[in-house]
């Protein structure tokens, strides 16, 4: 039996970014929502919901970053200097946001500056990660295992739109985390915000749905021949379930569902995508097997993944067990 290793840390890969986007997601989505609530109550309400979980879900963009450079080299190489800009961008936002969270609670004079860090940074971190998963997605050109491509090619209107969208998705997030975290005025006024970035994040899917596969032929044809043109109907089907689960949810105070949803709704996107790039891992320029490292890397590398991953997922689902139910408003972090 011929074990493929790149296949399986293309998986293993794919699973971090997924992790890190869902997990993060919604603690960026509270941020972005900052500036829509300008009372200090709530505001400090919001961040103690994200508290203790916010630097622990960063730990999945650091593995899917770090694996992508040490078991696809070649990618790595060819993916950071075609988007140098918007990942900048994204960790300077990152790293406002995660400073804001010790120093907001330190001061009395200067807390709005903070405010504004906190807010600031999770919309620079959320649309540069839009904007790059946009620059992915048009393609980017490689000639001889090098980028090819000039310091620019990643702002186009499709980038700039995806960082929008990525942006209404993580405001999704956050609203529907908020629902299920918090409670009283700060809940009810979550609840409007759900249910409206629910359709607009829906309404977004449905214009990149008909956008992507016009980018390139690869994905006009993954999307409209058989057999993955069954995806095609099945998707729209189950984004449209969960925007049913959703506006049920939050109509019935059913608080739970609607985060549970809209964690669907990210993850039929990124199967979509999946779809559409496999098994391109740089889409339409190289394969997983293309940028793989020389087979005892990945051999090496898997011993430590197989203890590393499943030591992750058990502290991650410690660190929310433990943390589960809603925010009590008389406590925080401090």
């Amino acid at each position: 039996m011929i074990i493929d290793l790149a296949f399986i840390w293309a998986a293993i890969i794919a699973f971090a970014v997924l992790a890190y986007v869902v997990l993060d997601g919604f603690d960026l989505g509270v941020g972005i929502l900052f500036p829509f609530f300008p009372e200090k109550r709530h505001r400090d309400q919001m961040m103690n919901s994200v508290a203790p979980v916010w630097d622990g879900n960063e730990t999945w963009l650091v593995l899917g970053g770090g694996g992508l450079m040490a078991v696809f080299p070649l990618a790595y190489a060819t993916i950071l200097p075609a988007l140098y800009a918007p990942i900048i961008a994204m960790l300077l936002g990152l790293i406002f946001r995660g400073v804001a969270f010790e120093y907001r609670w330190r001061t009395r004079r200067a807390e709005h500056l903070w405010n504004y860090a906190f807010a600031g940074g999770s919309i620079l971190a959320g649309f540069s990660q839009g904007v790059a998963l946009g620059a992915l997605v048009q393609g980017i050109p490689v000639v001889d295992r090098a980028y090819a491509g000039g310091w620019w090619d990643w702002l186009t209107p499709f980038s700039v739109a995806t960082g929008f969208a990525l942006l209404l998705g993580y405001a999704l997030l956050g609203s529907t985390w908020l629902v299920m975290k918090t409670t009283d005025e700060l809940a009810s006024r979550a609840r409007r915000f759900a249910v409206v970035t629910a359709f607009l994040t829906v309404g977004a899917m449905g214009v990149f749905s008909l956008w992507t596969p016009w980018l390139e032929p690869l994905y006009l044809e993954r999307w409209f021949s058989f057999p993955t043109a069954v995806f095609s109907v099945i998707v729209p089907v189950l984004v449209l379930g969960c925007l049913y689960l959703i506006v049920t949810g939050v109509r019935g105070h059913k608080d739970v569902r609607p985060f549970v949803a809209a964690l669907g709704l990210f993850v039929l996107g990124y199967a979509g995508i999946g779809i559409s790039f496999y098994p391109y891992i740089v889409p339409t320029s190289l394969t997983i097997w293309d940028a793989a490292a020389p087979e005892s890397s990945l051999k090496f590398l898997l011993v430590g993944a197989a203890v590393l991953v499943p030591v992750i997922l058990a502290y991650t689902a410690y660190a929310y067990w433990v943390f589960r139910g809603k925010v009590d408003p008389e406590e925080g972090y401090h």
